[in-house]
């Protein structure tokens, strides 16, 4: 008997002390702070680019699978989205694994940023998948949730589309976009006599079933919008923003943005925000989110160069550029400071003097240092050596950096000082994009911020502004099917070509790496605005 109690209380003893040691050996291990994210499809710079800059910062952010997301061909699958999303929070909420979530609105209700444009779905199936954000938040109302939505773009043409409007969009994408535009006009200003005869000339040559189909769709998304500002009014969102995307200051998404911001004039802009621009949202609400969780506001001097500088309206956008970046730094969750001093990073705008934005494919763009250029990578360079963090938007040209910018800062050996760099796509895809990594760097180790920097050198500078353009005229020459909008059969001879350049470029451009033993660049959306690059680390010894 004595036996057995001994016994009884040894194997207590070695209990307790096994789950003394395993409550331990759980408080030594390091909790992995997550972020749920549903991007809008899954090029690279929305999906898994928009992830590193935060994962560089010791998070875990949980996408979808790729094989939910829209591309190019695949509009998306919302409802298995929604299945995927619910399940997950469920599931992570419990567990306390997710710490907040940043969900592309697109993806919920139309499967995808392109699906938002093409889709066929009722205008019940849409509404219904919106206020299902309102059972998420009902079930999870501690649950930190940031969504952004688009307002339909408005393209001046097919080939500014890149084909990614429904098929009449090729032959009547300029005159549909004319016509809004003038509408547009005669709603804000009224239209003299001639304009009007163009108008009504417009609104005979464009097909009634094309622009009947094309009305249908951007009214199920406007009242889609709506519906989501009354969520934010019901506190349904800790922060709802609207993005507008290749427009102008006439067309049918300025237009639609002057009603929804009307409609949301009496939320605060610590809640909502309508802007120019759509692809960076996902980079900027990760930013905010980010920021609220650890409770930071982050200052930002910003500095133009000289000439038209702020005053700039940019190519696709309808606003001043100044007015962009005000509106995307309170949207990432900072402030505007007065002077660098007080500031937590300096964001140096590069602008033409003459406030004119370029394609950065033009030829001109040939490295040729331009009026505006020595004045402000002095600039930068002053920025720098007073120890002030500097990040550059490159938005002299679009879809592409400033190469007269970059040889410069080559020359200089400042391409690795500075915090942050972007210079791709739209100006207001690049500033937006650059304020939130700017302001996340400022968290990280000078390793991190290499690499990121790194990704966008070979990105905007290597491939955007000089190797997709050689490329493209060298298409001719390649052997099989394809064309710069589909590539085809021609993809894997540009993949090759591409990554050979990609290569030497690196070899002539960037600072030596100890080991690159591979380059490659992938087109996931099987044309050449995008491309996905692969590459070696560079070794711990580039990277200090």
């Amino acid at each position: 008997m004595q036996f057995r109690k001994m016994f009884f209380m040894g194997v207590a003893v070695s209990c307790i002390l096994s789950v003394g040691f395993s409550m331990a050996e759980a408080a030594k291990k390091p909790i992995v702070k997550k972020i749920l994210y549903v991007p809008h499809d899954n090029r690279p710079i929305s999906d898994k680019q928009t992830a590193e800059v935060v994962e560089k910062l010791g998070y875990k952010v949980v996408i979808p699978p790729e094989s939910i997301l829209g591309n190019r061909d695949d509009l998306g699958h919302p409802e298995k989205l929604w299945e995927w999303l619910e399940a997950t929070v469920d599931e992570k909420v419990k567990n306390e694994e997710i710490q907040a979530a940043v969900i592309s609105s697109d993806a919920m209700l139309y499967g995808s940023l392109v699906g938002s444009r093409k889709h066929g779905y009722s205008r019940k199936e849409v509404i219904d998948r919106a206020a299902r954000f309102q059972k998420l938040r009902q079930k999870h109302p501690k649950l930190p949730i940031y969504a952004f939505s688009s307002i339909m773009r408005t393209p001046r043409s097919a080939e500014a589309s890149g084909y990614m409007e429904p098929d009449y969009y090729r032959s009547y994408g300029s005159d549909i976009f004319r016509y809004t535009a003038l509408k547009d006009k005669e709603e804000m200003s009224g239209l003299d006599r001639r304009e009007k005869k163009e108008a009504e000339f417009l609104q005979q040559l464009i097909p009634k079933t094309a622009l009947g189909d094309w009305k249908s769709r951007r009214e199920k998304n406007l009242e889609a919008n709506k519906y989501l500002i009354g969520l934010a009014e019901r506190n349904v969102f800790n922060y709802l923003l609207l993005g507008r995307d290749d427009n102008a200051p006439y067309s049918q998404t300025h237009m639609e943005n002057r009603h929804l911001t009307s409609q949301g004039k009496h939320l605060p802009r610590l809640r909502f925000q309508s802007m120019a621009g759509i692809d960076e949202a996902g980079m900027l609400l990760l930013t905010r989110a980010v920021n609220d969780l650890s409770k930071k506001v982050p200052s930002v001097f910003v500095r133009y160069n000289w000439g038209a500088g702020e005053f700039t309206v940019p190519l696709y956008s309808d606003e001043k550029l100044n007015i962009s970046v005000e509106e995307a730094i309170t949207v990432a969750g900072g402030t505007q400071a007065v002077s660098p001093e007080e500031a937590d990073m300096v964001l140096a705008v590069n602008t033409n003097p003459s406030g004119k934005t370029d394609e950065a494919a033009m030829r001109f763009n040939d490295g040729t240092p331009r009026e505006g250029t020595k004045y402000f990578v002095d600039l930068v360079e002053e920025y720098l050596e007073k120890g002030y963090p500097v990040a550059i938007a490159d938005v002299a040209y679009a879809n592409g950096s400033d190469n007269a910018l970059m040889e410069e800062l080559r020359k200089r050996d400042m391409l690795f000082r500075l915090r942050a760099y972007a210079g791709w796509n739209t100006a207001t895809n690049s500033t937006g994009f650059v304020i939130g990594a700017g302001m996340l760097a400022g968290k990280m180790d000078r390793k991190s911020v290499d690499e990121l920097l790194l990704t966008r050198y070979l990105d905007d500078w290597a491939y955007q502004a000089n190797i997709r353009n050689i490329i493209a005229r060298q298409l001719t020459w390649l052997r099989g099917d394809g064309v710069y909008g589909r590539l085809d059969s021609k993809r894997d001879y540009v993949s090759e070509r591409a990554s050979r350049m990609l290569y030497r470029f690196v070899e002539e451009n960037l600072p030596p790496f100890d080991t690159l033993e591979e380059v490659e660049v992938d087109f996931p959306w099987n044309r050449m605005f995008e491309s996905d690059i692969l590459h070696s680390k560079a070794s711990e010894n580039f990277f200090k």
